[in-house]
């Protein structure tokens, strides 16, 4: 049947699933150093939520970010109410997500079976990198759990959701779940070096993923979802 209204206008309209009957209520948490850019707060204005589903934001300031995370999720799970919420949502004070990024995630999260989804940025400097990590692939053929930049391009231009090793935390979704299947601390900023195995470093968000690929978790990269990474001290995005 012809839309009738074709031209003028409505069909610019995209219809939304009828999908707001599932639970997709959220905890969002924010690690703060205690300032937040009226840019990156902007954006966390406009961000959109599920229809009819319940939101809470937790600011956690002046702590560091691994420390951040993992005390303030203690808490949502000790808390009657919010542990029985189904996801957390991560974001950064020095990340611009789009104002669809929340919907868009809840849809590649339900879509596949991941444990973990985040948007796509880059780190910050001259040679920034996307912050996709690692291929699951060659960890099932190897046993190799590596967490090297992805090359995201063909990814990039179609708008897909691709599976990694290791998502970033500036803004990202995750199933609440998760947190009690895998023991505390989840997040925590890492840096040793041991005899015969050498230097290791780990940012918390990949410390955590790496704990959880061990344990069986999968994790996606959902490339509609394209966040700034502002640099602070000079007001560039990434």
């Amino acid at each position: 049947m012809k839309n009738s209204s074709a031209g003028l206008g409505f069909d610019r309209i995209e219809s939304i699933k009828g999908s707001t009957y599932k639970d997709s209520s959220t905890v969002i948490i924010i690690p703060t150093r205690g300032m937040i850019h009226h840019k990156v707060a902007a954006s966390l204005m406009s961000m959109l939520g599920p229809m009819n589903q319940k939101k809470t934001l937790l600011f956690a300031a002046g702590d560091e970010v691994g420390h951040a995370y993992t005390e303030t999720l203690k808490m949502v799970l000790a808390h009657p109410e919010l542990k029985k919420w189904k996801y957390v949502m991560t974001l950064e004070d020095d990340n611009i997500q789009p104002p669809d990024a929340h919907i868009r995630l809840l849809e590649s999260i339900e879509l596949g079976p991941f444990d973990g989804v985040s948007g796509i940025y880059f780190t910050k400097g001259e040679s920034n990198m996307p912050m996709a990590y690692g291929d699951p692939a060659h960890y099932a053929a190897t046993g190799e759990l590596e967490f090297r930049p992805r090359d995201i391009r063909g990814a990039l231009n179609a708008d897909g959701v691709m599976e990694v090793n290791g998502i970033a935390m500036g803004c990202s979704l995750y199933r609440m779940e998760l947190f009690r299947q895998i023991e505390p601390p989840w997040f925590v900023t890492f840096a040793d070096w041991k005899h015969g195995e050498g230097a290791k470093a780990f940012t918390q968000d990949l410390y955590f993923c790496e704990r959880a690929k061990r344990a069986g978790k999968r994790f996606a990269v959902d490339m509609r979802v394209r966040v700034g990474h502002m640099d602070i001290n000079t007001g560039v995005i990434y």
